[in-house]
């Protein structure tokens, strides 16, 4: 799961198409000012996905990469023995469908209703090639996206089932950015398989957090955090 990329974009007609997106200050096209940012858009194209759809299968031919405008996208691979993995939930400013081989590796889906902007990779390349500010944004998603792969590592390897969710909630919580509340459009069993738990040990986990005082449901997809501070510290291995 990638982090926005942070960074202050450039102001844009009220008639642009892109303004008001809901990635435009995190995507790596943010950098890019009007003239450029229009060369970049016709590139490419955007794609309306509903829940489940597939932006692309594991083993596809890497041909284009992607930029989330709108809702969520999931990523997993498929064991040989038919287990899945989730790998991660991509938010609106995430850049997906990078590979070093000539095809993916995983598989990525929408979580409800979402958009991408697609590009093709020779098209993509050739511009990036051109415009460094965009080479820098994009050094920077994929060593932040190191990071959070060797995260990942410590996640499953060493974390109990409780400082898992736990984590899980404030990285959701931090990246929505709309404070106590936190939306989680994903099924249970999404959470269970990124997590390396099973769908009933992340139920029990949820409620031994709301008997904790730690959290509320407000609703099947949305959780409030009651108690940052102690789910913090959960997540940490501290509590």
């Amino acid at each position: 799961m990638l982090s926005p990329a942070n960074h202050n974009s450039s102001l844009l007609p009220d008639t642009h198409p892109c303004n008001g997106c809901d990635a435009r200050d995190l995507a790596i096209c943010g950098v890019l000012e009007t003239d450029d940012l229009d060369t970049f858009r016709r590139l490419g194209c955007s794609i309306d996905l509903c829940d489940g759809q597939s932006l692309f299968h594991q083993g596809d031919a890497a041909t284009r990469v992607f930029t989330v405008t709108l809702g969520m996208l999931k990523s997993f691979r498929i064991l040989a023995d038919g287990r899945r993995q989730v790998t991660g939930f991509h938010l609106p400013g995430d850049f997906v469908g990078t590979s070093v081989d000539q095809e993916h590796q995983f598989a990525v889906e929408a979580v409800g209703k979402s958009r991408v902007c697609a590009f093709p990779v020779n098209r993509f390349d050739g511009f990036i090639e051109e415009h460094q500010p965009m080479q820098r944004e994009l050094y920077i998603a994929a060593t932040r996206e190191l990071v959070q792969a060797q995260q990942q590592m410590v996640l499953l390897g060493r974390k109990t089932a409780m400082e898992r969710v736990a984590s899980f909630l404030v990285l959701l919580s931090d990246r929505l950015g709309h404070g106590s509340v936190v939306e989680l459009p994903m099924r249970r069993s999404d959470i269970a398989d990124y997590l390396g738990l099973t769908k009933e040990t992340v139920s029990r986990v949820v409620s031994e957090l709301k008997r904790s005082r730690m959290i509320r449901l407000r609703a099947i997809e949305r959780t409030e955090i009651l108690d940052r501070t102690r789910l913090d510290s959960l997540a940490q291995g501290d509590g």
